[in-house]
């Protein structure tokens, strides 16, 4: 397992915000295709969670919802790391007897699922391979797209779906931004993350603690985008945990510095703390910190 990547020191994704166009259908697929529970629901937001404590993602329905278009910036996808490798083949099982059209690739560090929900947003469910079998090349992590050997991996399946199994995280977000060299200075200087795999001019990779990443960021079909509006469905936000308070205190400074705006509040805890605080980054992406995590 490899979970040990999601959480401190290091800075991870702990949790997702979706904007969805009919909250009752995306609970359902939520619940029969990817294995949540609901945790809490009030009004257009409901929490959702796979152990009944805990959340990595939640869904907000929109009014007079508008579908994703070309050239936002936002959501590529986001990644739920499963523990094993066994668990997908648990999940491979389920949705193929749901009859989901999926996409998959195998990374070398990892073998991944890709399917959409019932809007268009991307998601990936995904589970690593040991981390001693990573290659490293200087500060690179070697990532490859091959194709992914769906026999060996339904071969480990024991037929024993019952959702999202414990230990599962939310494992990195990707997403669609407008200049990849301004996001890659906002999230290195800013944020403190490394890079450690590119590709081209056209998509990067950061990680903290030597993750194959954390996050992930492309332009393919965003270049020179902008976030859509309000009412667009999408991202709303996403939640990176940080060590302790100073460790808070620098990056707010670090934002402060670049004539990032520094949003501070209590008591968020769909965001999945209290005592956090939020920015926006180049791209118009809401990101919101907090200090609750392991």
């Amino acid at each position: 397992m490899t979970t040990h990547f999601h959480k401190k020191p290091n800075i991870y994704v702990s949790h997702v915000q979706i904007k969805v166009s009919n909250l009752e259908r995306s609970i359902e697929f939520y619940k029969k295709i990817i294995g949540f529970d609901v945790l809490e629901q009030s009004g257009n937001t409901t929490i959702l969670t796979f152990d009944g404590a805990t959340s990595i993602l939640s869904l907000e329905q929109v009014d007079n919802a508008q579908s994703l278009q070309g050239g936002q910036t936002g959501l590529y996808h986001f990644a739920i790391l499963l523990p094993t490798r066994k668990d997908l083949g648990n999940f491979i099982q389920n949705i193929a007897e749901a009859n989901v059209r999926i996409g998959a690739g195998d990374h070398h560090v990892s073998e991944a699922i890709y399917l959409y929900d019932p809007d268009g947003n991307g998601i990936e469910v995904y589970a690593d391979r040991p981390e001693e079998t990573w290659i490293w090349q200087g500060e690179f992590v070697y990532m490859t797209t091959e194709q992914v050997n769906i026999p060996s991996v339904l071969a480990e399946a024991d037929g024993n779906w019952n959702g999202l199994p414990k230990g599962t995280v939310m494992g990195h977000i990707h997403l669609s931004v407008a200049d990849l060299a301004a996001s890659e200075k906002f999230y290195t200087e800013a944020l403190g993350f490394d890079v450690v795999t590119r590709y081209g001019d056209q998509a990067l990779f950061l990680s903290t603690g030597k993750y194959h990443h954390h996050i992930g960021m492309n332009t393919w079909s965003s270049r020179g985008g902008r976030p859509g509006p309000e009412n667009s469905i999408g991202l709303k936000s996403y939640t990176l945990v940080l060590d302790n308070e100073e460790h808070a205190e620098k990056i707010k400074g670090n934002l402060r510095r670049i004539g990032a705006v520094v949003e501070e509040f209590a008591g968020a805890p769909k965001f999945g703390g209290k005592q956090a605080f939020s920015t926006v980054d180049p791209s118009g992406i809401r990101i919101v910190f907090t200090l609750d995590g392991e």
